[in-house]
C-alpha cells in the first residue's frame, strides 16, 4: 500500500482500527500497528480482536529465530494458521500456508528454529503449566 492510501483528508493517518461501524463491523491494519513485546523473549504480538470478559481473541504472534513458547494448555479450541517461516512442538510442524487447531485441554509447547508468523484464534486465554510466563503484552 502507498503512503497516499494510508492517510486520510488532511494528511492524517489512519488509526490501526476503525469502528464498530453502523453495522457491527471493526476494520484492522495490522500493518499500521506496532509490535508488542510480551513476556516471553522472541515472541511479539498484534492484537486484532479481543473480549477479554470471554477469553477470546484473535492476534498475529511473531516468533523470532530461536523463540520457544513454554507449555501450556489450551481450555477451549485453539487455531493457528502460519503465514510465514514455521513452528514445531511434539504432534509435528506446521510451515507457510498450512493450519493447525488443536482440541480443548491440548498441552503442547512451540518452538520456531527460523521464525514464523502466526494468525491464532483463541476462545479462551492459555494457561501454562508450572507458573511458565504466559505471553500477555507487557504494557
Amino acid at each position: 500500500m502507498d503512503t497516499a492510501s494510508k492517510k486520510i483528508s488532511g494528511g492524517q493517518k489512519r488509526a490501526p482500527k476503525s469502528g464498530p461501524t453502523i453495522n457491527g463491523s471493526t476494520y484492522v491494519r495490522p500493518a499500521e500497528m506496532e509490535w508488542k513485546a510480551t513476556q516471553i523473549d522472541k515472541v511479539w504480538l498484534k492484537v486484532l480482536y479481543e473480549d477479554k470478559a470471554k477469553g477470546e481473541s484473535t492476534v498475529l504472534i511473531k516468533l523470532d529465530p530461536g523463540a520457544h513458547l513454554p507449555f501450556h494448555r489450551h481450555p477451549e479450541l485453539e487455531q493457528a494458521y502460519v503465514l510465514e517461516g514455521s513452528m514445531y512442538d511434539h504432534d509435528g510442524t506446521c510451515k507457510a500456508g498450512e493450519y493447525v487447531w488443536r482440541k480443548p485441554d491440548s498441552i503442547h509447547e512451540n518452538h520456531s528454529d527460523t521464525g514464523a508468523l502466526v494468525l491464532a484464534i483463541y476462545r479462551k486465554q492459555n494457561i501454562f503449566v508450572n507458573n511458565a510466563v504466559g505471553y500477555t503484552t507487557k504494557d
